[in-house]
């Protein structure tokens, strides 16, 4: 392929690559052209938003406007479909991964197109900023403590996705939903929230809300963090259903241990509490459970008829993904 000088793009922010970076990158495409003029290499190069991966700014860094962060991750337009979907990693990479692989079955089911998607993951963000959260800290001081930091650095990630060329911007992960408000504000493109497509989901299911006068009580069980975002009871409260939560000594005596013995690989311990937590729920007259938390819904097998009591979060935000993709198509 012959070499064309357009198709080349280095994009490395000062403030995010230090000299030394830069020189690197710049050394890099330097040989890389000569290669190309030489006919060494068969392809162009191209080299897109050289951004050094899990940023999570300083406290002098958050007092930066929003303006400064989008000049800063600004960078090449990778997709230019309408139906395009960015995508914010969540905390468990295995979550998002499940996310993505639901994301490509439910496309398939309707048409053998793929979706154009755009992942941006921080291994950094999702080990350490979010551990606080696991600490057993109300939702006021989650907002005060840490609010700031995890913000600017989900921020810049929802910026360059709609840099990128996003046209949807999707978040496969709970707590980070802790600060969709903040980080949804000033989007240039739909942000789908977790919450309202359970909600939707539940509706598809003729689970009547309460002002309908069925008092339909729905289920919520997650880790200790989730439930303390509150987030699911606000949405799902707004849409008029009543929620359910595990009590202090079943989320202490069975749903914490549930996730200690998970987390040491005891799976069959960790299976049988998560399921006395269920019938729990059940057994109060709940209609559905909503299983917030990634672990949890991975240690119920296919065939468990606990499962069909149980929605999973993460797919229906990949349908509701897959229906507003294909709902741009058609209009466009």
């Amino acid at each position: 392929m012959p070499y064309n000088r357009a198709d080349t793009v280095l994009r490395c922010p000062p403030s995010i690559c230090n000299a030394k970076q830069q020189q690197v990158g710049r050394t890099i495409v330097r040989k890389s052209l000569l290669r190309l003029q030489c006919g060494v290499a068969k392809s162009s190069l191209l080299i897109t938003s050289a951004v050094k991966s899990s940023i999570l700014p300083r406290a002098d860094e958050n007092k930066k406007s929003s303006e400064d962060s989008a000049k800063t991750i600004s960078g090449f337009r990778l997709f230019h479909q309408s139906n395009a979907i960015g995508i914010i990693g969540g905390a468990s990479a295995l979550a998002t991964a499940d996310f993505v692989k639901k994301v490509v079955e439910w496309t398939s089911v309707e048409t053998e197109e793929s979706l154009p998607l755009l992942l941006c993951s921080d291994p950094q963000l999702s080990s350490s900023s979010l551990a606080g959260i696991d600490l057993g800290m109300s939702r006021k001081s989650v907002s005060s403590n840490h609010r700031g930091s995890v913000l600017a650095a989900l921020r810049e990630k929802r910026m360059f996705l709609e840099s990128s060329g996003a046209c949807c911007i999707v978040m496969p992960c709970h707590v980070s939903h802790a600060w969709y408000e903040e980080l949804s504000h000033g989007c240039s493109v739909p942000f789908l929230h977790i919450g309202d497509c359970v909600a939707g989901k539940l509706k598809e299911a003729n689970l009547k809300p309460i002002e309908t006068g069925s008092n339909v009580k729905i289920g919520l069980l997650g880790t200790e963090a989730t439930l303390r975002a509150g987030f699911y009871q606000d949405r799902l409260s707004n849409q008029g259903f009543e929620v359910v939560l595990p009590d202090q000594a079943t989320m202490e005596h069975i749903v914490v241990p549930a996730i200690g013995a998970l987390r040491r690989k005891d799976i069959e311990g960790a299976r049988i509490l998560l399921r006395i937590a269920l019938q729990i729920l059940l057994v109060r007259a709940v209609s559905m459970v909503v299983l917030a938390s990634y672990d949890m819904r991975s240690l119920l097998a296919p065939d468990d008829p606990l499962l069909k009591k149980c929605i999973d979060p993460i797919d229906t935000l990949a349908r509701a993904t897959v229906k507003w993709s294909h709902s741009v198509r058609n209009i466009t």
